[in-house]
Formats: structure tokens, C-alpha cells, sequence
């Protein structure tokens, strides 16, 4: 006798045997949805102790391989220090920025990326010690600019300043003797690289920041001494050709890293899954095929979520989010509407209403299947990890409520028949809530928030028959106050403050896209009283 144990793999095997059967009989679909992967390795590997440790680890045994390494001045004194300094660094990433230090990924770029810079500051330092560079050119050469512009564009301009920090402090105790000139160079144009990356959008804005490094750098070493020291108290003095050298090393070692930091992003948004502005505005390009899938098929859903981008995308500017982010997935939060575009009320056609010979439990189930549909598709497809989590949590866990309303009356109405009828109370099929609700999760992050209510809120606007300022603002209100009401914004960090913008901006926004045009007479010498009148074309 053949025994099978009971072991996850022994499990998924009848699972497996037993849907086969079922599809023969023709009593389940072949159809195999996609899911995201949640494996517990992939799990410990993102945001488990042990890696984070092997992080740290091996940034702090990196860190004493370059300060041991060579002639130093009281070197375990000055490990001490790092060390210290790296604590710091460690407690203030776990205070202030808990979704990077509990993000492997994140950490392990930011550590990864300061060591670099730190190891080419050391190569230049021995280069100069063997004489195979010149020890004038040393402070030109030195690339101050690449940790402070890595995550700044990556990871937003806080990191990037806090970047240009650690990398000075530990630069400074690199050098033989700890030079307070190195310091101010690097802490200042550490921190022109980063504002002039607030927000990049285009890979030239960081060769103009390159370029304001390099104007920086030419600058502060002029005036501490680093380049021609007599240029201006005896010129006849100066070495000009070496003062030719240091521009052009100062100039182009800032715009080279810049050119070298634009390069490399995409290898970096990949390895560590981060995606910046400039591959958000990639991903919006309309002529992706969901989307023109959807202008062919569900056209009223490819119009609904453009209105509700321009509302997402002037929400978030509103309260300093992600706009790009909240743009490219609005585009595509409905995109499993194009399983059954014509059961949703934007693509039905006048006077056809597929849900009238349906039960309201069927009705509702069809609806609640877009978002698993549309995560099916958004996998299939390709689509970032972030436009995934947005089309699970646009809906959250709310109640699709006109459906359960109607089964509820069904429901009363059926009891009412069957006192009539003497029927059993039993006999009359109970409704239940949860099956008229979405599967959530609810809003996890600001910009699914924002397209949440964004989305709300435009569904509700196509109602107004009249759409007046003070109309559209009950609107907003009434659609943000329910879904708080719902419970659906209490897991993202949207505070109150922010709330109020938003509604404002919607408010602001909808009026621009609902107003009203102004008709001309009616045009006598062609209509006369047949005439049409002729509305203002200025949209």
C-alpha cells in the first residue's frame, strides 16, 4: 500500500491531483493565477536581523582594512572614532528612517556605496604616497560628490545629506593627518550636489549638478590654498600649469561622477528594488499595452484613470509625496477591469446593464475580482512592485456597498414572502458582509492613500449633474470623511494636516476638470430656430 505523508510537498501533491480532477469534470477553471512571492528566505533576506548584521559587519571590517592600511597617524585611535561615528550613523538611520534601516536592501546600498567612496579617496591617497600622481592634485581628484548624489536621487535628499556627512567625517580620518580643509570641501559640496538633485527627473539635471560640484570644489580649494596658493598675492609665483590641471581635474572629476552616477542607476534600482522619478516618468508612457488594451476595450476605465492621475499626481505635489509615483500608478490601479470591462458602470453601454440578471452576491463578486485580476496582469506584465501593492490597496477592505444594500433587501424581502408563504426563517439564505468586501489590504503607504481617495472621489464626481463649486466641495468632503470613517486611511501615514490639502487640491482640480462652458447665441442666419448653440471649445 503506497503511503503518502502528510509533508507541504505531500500536500501540495493532492491539491495538485485533486484540481485536475475537478477541471476534467469541468467543475473548476485551468486557469493559474500569478501571486507575489513571499518566500520566508526572500523574507529573512529583505528584513531579517542576521543579514543586517553581515551589513554592518562588513562595512565596519571594511572600514579598518583602509584605516590600518598604509602610514597613519595613531590609526587605532582613529578606528575608535569611526566606530563611534558609525553608531551614530546606525542610531540615526534606526530613529529617523526605520523604512531604510529595516530595508536590507537600502542598507546595504548606503554602506555600500559610502565604503566605495571611501576606498577611492584611500587609492588616491597611495597613488600620491608612490609618486604615480602628483600630491597638488590629490584634493581635485577626490570624487565628493558620489555618495551625497547616489542617494539623493535614490533615496531622497535627507539621506543624501546625511550621506555627505558620514562620508567627510570618516574622508577626513583617512587622510595621514586629519585635515579639517577635506572636511569643509566635502561637507560643502556634498551638500550643493544635493541641492541641485531635490528632484531629478531627467539624467541632464545630474550633469548640472556635476557641474556645480566641480564649481564648488574649484572654488573652496582656491580659497583654502589648494590651488595656486600665491594666485593672487604673487601671480608671478604660481605654477599656472598645474593650476590648469587642478581646474580640469575639478571640473571633470564633478561631471564625471555625475555622468558615472546616471549610468549606473538603472543597475542600481534593480539590485537593491528601488525605483527613482526617472524610471517612473519611463513607466508612464501611455503606449504601454494595458493601457492600450484599455483605450480598445474598457475606454471608459482608461478615461477614468486619467482623471484620477491628474487628481493623484496635484494631490501629492500638495503635500511633498511622490507625484511621478502617483501618476504611473493611477494609470494602471484599474487595469483588471479589462477581464470584464462591461460590467463596470464607465464602460457599460446606454440602456445595458449586465447586472440586472445577475444575484447582487455574483454582482459583487465580479467587481471585487478586478483588483485580483488586475494584480494577475500587473505580475504578468511586469509592472514595478509598487504598482502592484497600489492596485491591492486602492479598494483596501471596503464594502462594495450598493450590491450588499440591494442583497440585504433581497434578503428582507425574501423574509417578508416567506411569512406570507409559512417558509422557515432557515430556509432564507443569511447575507454576510464579508462577502461584499474587498480583500484588501488597506492603504499602506502616502501615495496609495491618495489614489485611493483620488479614486474615490472621482467615481463619485461623474454623479454631479450640476457640478458647482459648493457642490464639489460637499463631494470631496463627504467621499475623504466615509472612507476615514471606513477605517480605510489608518494604516497609512497620512496625517490630518495632510488630509485637509489633499481635499483642497481635489476640490481645486475638479472644478478645473468639470467646468462649465459658455454657450454663444444661437446662430440665426443658419439656424434660425433650429439653430444649435455653440459652446466655447476651450478645454
Amino acid at each position: 500500500m503506497l503511503f503518502i505523508r502528510r509533508t507541504g510537498v505531500g500536500t501540495n501533491m493532492l491539491k495538485f491531483l485533486h484540481r485536475q480532477q475537478l477541471i476534467k469534470k469541468g467543475l473548476a477553471c485551468g486557469k493559474s493565477r500569478r501571486k507575489v512571492d513571499q518566500s520566508p528566505l526572500r523574507e529573512a533576506l529583505a528584513c531579517g536581523w542576521l543579514a543586517r548584521m553581515i551589513v554592518f559587519g562588513a562595512f565596519v571590517v571594511g572600514l579598518a582594512l583602509l584605516i590600518f592600511t598604509g602610514e597613519q597617524a595613531e590609526p587605532l585611535k582613529k578606528y575608535l572614532i569611526c566606530l563611534l561615528v558609525f553608531a551614530i550613523s546606525v542610531a540615526q538611520l534606526w530613529v529617523n528612517y526605520p523604512q531604510v534601516f529595516y530595508r536590507n536592501s537600502s542598507l546595504a546600498l548606503i554602506y555600500a556605496i559610502l565604503f566605495l567612496q571611501l576606498g577611492l579617496i584611500k587609492g588616491l591617497l597611495m597613488l600620491a604616497d608612490s609618486g604615480k600622481i602628483d600630491v597638488q592634485l590629490v584634493p581635485m581628484l577626490i570624487p565628493y560628490a558620489l555618495a551625497p548624489l547616489v542617494f539623493s536621487v535614490l533615496l531622497g535628499r535627507h539621506l543624501g545629506l546625511f550621506g555627505g556627512i558620514l562620508v567627510s567625517l570618516w574622508g577626513a580620518f583617512l587622510m595621514p593627518v586629519i585635515d579639517t580643509v577635506f572636511l569643509v570641501i566635502s561637507l560643502i559640496s556634498g551638500v550643493v550636489a544635493v541641492l541641485f538633485t531635490l528632484q531629478v527627473r531627467r539624467r541632464s539635471q545630474l550633469v548640472r549638478a556635476g557641474i556645480y560640484v566641480g564649481v564648488a570644489v574649484w572654488l573652496l580649494g582656491a580659497i583654502f590654498g589648494q590651488i595656486g596658493a600665491n594666485i593672487v598675492a604673487a601671480p608671478e609665483l604660481t605654477d599656472w600649469a598645474m593650476v590648469g590641471w587642478q581646474t580640469l581635474a575639478a571640473f571633470g572629476v564633478g561631471m564625471g561622477t555625475a555622468v558615472v552616477v546616471g549610468g549606473v542607476l538603472p543597475i542600481l534600482e534593480h539590485v537593491f528594488g528601488i525605483t527613482t522619478d526617472i524610471s517612473w516618468l519611463e513607466s508612464a508612457d501611455l503606449n504601454h499595452p494595458l493601457l492600450k488594451r484599455m483605450t480598445l476595450e474598457a475606454p471608459g476605465t482608461y478615461h477614468h484613470s486619467l482623471a484620477v492621475a491628474n487628481l493623484a499626481e496635484a494631490g501629492a505635489e500638495s503635500i511633498g509625496a511622490n507625484s511621478t509615483l502617483c501618476r504611473v500608478c493611477s494609470y494602471f490601479h484599474d487595469i483588471g477591469k479589462l477581464v470584464k470591462p462591461e460590467y463596470f458602470t464607465e464602460n457599460m453601454i446606454s440602456g445595458e446593464n449586465p447586472h440586472e440578471d445577475l444575484a447582487p452576491s455574483m454582482s459583487a463578486l465580479i467587481i471585487i475580482s478586478h483588483v485580483k485580476e488586475g494584480v494577475d496582469l500587473a505580475l504578468k506584465h511586469g509592472l514595478n512592485e509598487r504598482v502592484v501593492d497600489i492596485i491591492r490597496e486602492h479598494h483596501g477592505n471596503s464594502l462594495v456597498r450598493y450590491f450588499y444594500q440591494r442583497a440585504v433587501q433581497q434578503a428582507e424581502d425574501a423574509r417578508l414572502g416567506g411569512r406570507i408563504m409559512n417558509l422557515r426563517a432557515d430556509d432564507i439564505p443569511a447575507v454576510s458582509e464579508e462577502s461584499f468586501r474587498y480583500p484588501g489590504p488597506n492603504p499602506q503607504t502616502r501615495e496609495s492613500g491618495i489614489i485611493c481617495l483620488a479614486d474615490a472621489v472621482e467615481s463619485a464626481s461623474r454623479s454631479l449633474e450640476r457640478p458647482t463649486p459648493q457642490r464639489i466641495e460637499d463631494l470631496v468632503d463627504e467621499v475623504i470623511s466615509r472612507k476615514m470613517e471606513e477605517g480605510l486611511l489608518d494604516e497609512c501615514p497620512l496625517t490630518l494636516a495632510d488630509i485637509n490639502k489633499l481635499a483642497a487640491s481635489f476640490r481645486f482640480t475638479l472644478l478645473n476638470m468639470m467646468h462649465s462652458r459658455i454657450a454663444y447665441p444661437q446662430d440665426e442666419e443658419k439656424g434660425g430656430k433650429g439653430g444649435r448653440p455653440i459652446s466655447v471649445a476651450t478645454a
